[in-house]
């Protein structure tokens, strides 16, 4: 729960003039249909649909007529309608559309990058422009020759930068006409960070003694080269995806938030899920196929029709996460124990449901594209994948098998598989709640432990069953301990129509008081402010779709700041702290708290997962892709403690990327997580871990 990542700072007036000047259609909901598809189907982002019908950011009802942009492109139309005009019968010449990048003009033409830039020099140094007249050469047509200056002979000379402070691995990269990942590719010590005072081989080998000849290229002496460099640094479109924020877009394209701003002046005013950004090339290459995150360098096809098989790529180091004291609770930093030789299996049951991909006839590139289940799947597995190649880096005595479980809501072929499954020293999956209670029930008797990956029902007991998110309850639990554990005075302001928040609150959680409404259902401002005490600390718990109420209560704490100590609490994802009419900035004065499964951070470790899972699969690791890497690393840096994993499960509680490891025994049997962060918005900005 990556929860309110999105800055909204600006608040947008659209007039009546505004809409009679703007192109649009009227476009009536179908059951079922999310924001997302709809904006994929007239090609426009969501943030456009917003824009015209703010009421959708509440959710979507069968039969709501919405109205629907039409002037950033109109649906369906091939090649042939486009603003293109063929003036021979080899080139063609393309008019740039709004939202066209270099990726989609090359997609639609079946073009290279290489051939799209030759016949077009001026995009080196300008990029896509709207309106821009663009040559498209014909297919397969040679680009043409470019002379290149014949190189000096002799030793190459050894050009090194040294790190200064506030320096960013873009703007050095920038400076000597090279990309990041070239810079990488020779100072590998900083694919992590980039420490201040660290020496940068920017060209030719180190030489090892102090006399030889250093030559150090300042930006002024390397303008003119900058010009006419081949590598000069080129620049993609980017659209902003849901609760992305400015902190996490500049971690990802490695600059700071000024260099990003300054590409992108439209960030002054805030960060839009939809908005279109210009960013350097090499970070995050474009993909047709989101769902194509699979493991190495195979194929679609070839990824999913070997489960069976973990051959694993390269060697991929994932560091572990630092020790850390949390509540009196030990985070353990999990690493072979001397002297355990002995090997574990460990078996990952995943629902890749083979037999209905080879059946489909639409093909299995098209089946990925559209299956959401499958996509998940292929997720996760690429996650897994990544702790695979770790534990073999860490030379783990650990054998893994993959067998697709063909999953649906209520059947599996687990029980087919069982003689497989019983000589395990841990299974993950299946996916679905029942599915893994069934594994569970199966191997009770040889005392497997099964791990529940992604349900976040609430099991049944059984003994061997670990479920690995934590339940509704427990997350809740986990908010209202920490505050009692500040000695903090805890206020619930709940409307009428959260009967079930109302309900679980006074049979949970004794002493909390509740803040008065009034006959029409509103806030007792006067009576909430009673119930703060000055010298403590004051969690206002606000459970509430209103925005009225949520308004109210904002201020009132505001106000109550001048002689008390507040802080503002959500128990759950409340989509009407995301609208334009509740600021940010208020948000973060009253240090918005609420818990979460997973954590965003910005240690090493993190960092090196992130960037690795990039170059592997040429795009940033989805949640599912990170709770893939973090279940299945975690349980097999279980297995090799010297003890068996219901034993390090009663024992240790362990933190991996984004998810914190942390059973129980449950009173009616089995095994449950409750690692959960409590997460609140410090006066940066940026998401700060309380417990």
């Amino acid at each position: 729960m990556k929860y309110y990542l999105t800055l909204f700072s600006l608040v947008f007036f659209i007039s009546s003039s505004a809409f009679s000047q703007e192109k649009v259609v009227k476009y009536k909901v179908s059951s079922g249909e999310t924001i997302n598809q709809i904006a994929q189907k007239f090609k426009v982002t969501p943030y456009d649909i917003y824009k015209l019908n703010p009421d959708a950011r509440t959710g979507l009802s069968a039969n709501t007529v919405l109205l629907i942009p039409t002037a950033a492109g109109e649906v369906k139309k091939e090649v042939s309608e486009t603003k293109s005009v063929v003036t021979s019968g080899k080139e063609i010449i393309h008019e740039v559309q709004p939202k066209e990048t270099f990726y989609s003009i090359e997609h639609k033409y079946g073009i290279s990058d290489e051939a799209l830039k030759a016949a077009n020099p001026f995009l080196e140094k300008t990029g896509v422009q709207i309106g821009q007249k663009l040559v498209i050469p014909a297919k397969g047509a040679a680009p043409k020759a470019i002379a290149k200056p014949a190189k000096e002979k002799g030793a190459e000379k050894y050009v090194y930068h040294d790190v200064q402070p506030k320096e960013t691995k873009f703007g050095i990269a920038k400076q000597y006409n090279i990309t990041v990942d070239e810079l990488e590719k020779r100072n590998p010590d900083i694919v992590a960070n980039l420490p201040v005072g660290y020496r940068l081989t920017i060209k030719g080998t180190a030489p090892k003694t102090n006399s030889a000849s250093v030559e150090t290229i300042k930006p002024a002496e390397n303008k003119k080269s900058a010009e006419t460099s081949k590598k000069a640094v080129t620049y993609m479109d980017y659209q902003v995806k849901p609760k992305e924020t400015l902190y996490s877009l500049s971690r990802t394209f490695h600059l700071t938030q000024d260099e990003l701003t300054a590409l992108n002046p439209s960030l002054s005013e805030g960060v839009k899920e939809g908005m279109v950004l210009k960013v350097p090339t090499g970070y995050l290459a474009p993909v047709a196929i989101v769902a194509a995150q699979v493991p190495s360098e195979k194929s679609a096809d070839s990824a999913i029709s070997k489960p069976t098989e973990s051959t694993g790529g390269g060697i991929r180091i994932i560091d572990k996460v630092k020790s850390t004291e949390n509540d009196n609770i030990e985070i353990v930093e999990l690493t072979k124990k001397r002297g355990v030789n002995e090997r574990k299996k460990v078996v990952l049951l995943l629902p890749f449901n083979l037999a209905k991909v080879q059946s489909d006839t639409s093909g299995t590139a098209n089946r990925i594209k559209n299956d959401k289940f499958l996509n998940m799947t292929l997720d996760f597995y690429s996650g897994a994948m990544m702790a695979i190649d770790s534990a073999k880096t860490l030379k783990l005595p650990i054998d893994v098998a993959i067998y697709d479980s063909q999953e649906t809501k209520t059947t599996s072929n687990v029980s087919s598989l069982i003689t497989k499954l019983q000589d395990a020293d841990a299974v993950i999956g299946p996916f679905y709640q029942s599915n893994a209670e069934a594994a569970a029930n199966s191997l009770r008797l040889y005392n497997v432990p099964v791990i529940s990956p992604l349900s976040k029902d609430s099991a049944n007991p059984i003994d061997n069953l670990y479920q690995s998110i934590p339940a509704n309850d427990v997350i809740r639990n986990s908010v209202f301990d920490y505050m009692r554990s500040k000695n903090g005075n805890i206020v619930a302001v709940v409307d009428k129509k959260k009967e079930s928040i109302i309900n679980y609150i006074r049979q949970n959680q004794k002493g909390v008081a509740f803040a008065s409404l009034t006959e029409t259902g509103g806030l007792d401002v006067a009576n909430l402010k009673s119930l703060l005490i000055p010298g403590r600390m004051n969690y206002v718990v606000m459970e509430t779709g209103n925005t009225a109420m949520v308004k109210a209560t904002i201020k009132a704490l505001l106000d109550s700041q001048k002689t008390c100590q507040v802080q503002l609490v959500i128990l759950e994802p409340n989509s009407t702290l995301d609208t334009d009419e509740i600021s940010f900035d208020n948000l973060v004065k009253l240090k918005l708290m609420y818990p979460s499964v997973t954590r965003e951070s910005d240690e090493q470790s993190v960092l090196i997962y992130e960037k690795q899972y990039r170059l592997k699969n040429k795009a940033n690791p989805t949640t599912y892709a990170t709770r893939g890497f973090d279940v299945t690393f975690d349980t097999m840096m279980r297995l090799v403690q010297g003890k068996n994993f219901q034993e390090t499960a009663d024992l240790m509680t362990t933190q991996q990327v984004d998810n914190k490891f942390q059973y129980y025994r449950k009173e009616d049997g089995g095994h449950a997580n409750k690692g959960v962060y409590i997460l609140y918005y410090d006066s940066d900005l940026t998401l700060k871990v309380a417990n």
